[in-house]
């Protein structure tokens, strides 16, 4: 596997678990607004990282 590949899984699975878990921070209303808003941000960014970098990686043996 591609190491870039295997780096864009990481983000993408490191950007699930953050929005999993501001999710569930705003429904248990139990986070500052600040910190979930940084926490969402960050996970967006490594998720849509992770998407874009598993998509564009070409195979190549």
């Amino acid at each position: 596997m591609n190491l870039k590949r295997t780096f864009g899984a990481i983000l993408t699975v490191l950007g699930i678990i953050g929005l999993i878990y501001t999710g569930v921070q705003i429904i248990q209303h139990t986070g500052a607004a600040t910190t979930l808003i940084v926490v969402g941000l960050i996970s967006i960014i490594f998720f849509f990282t992770g998407i874009s970098l598993v998509r564009n990686t070409k195979d190549e043996a």
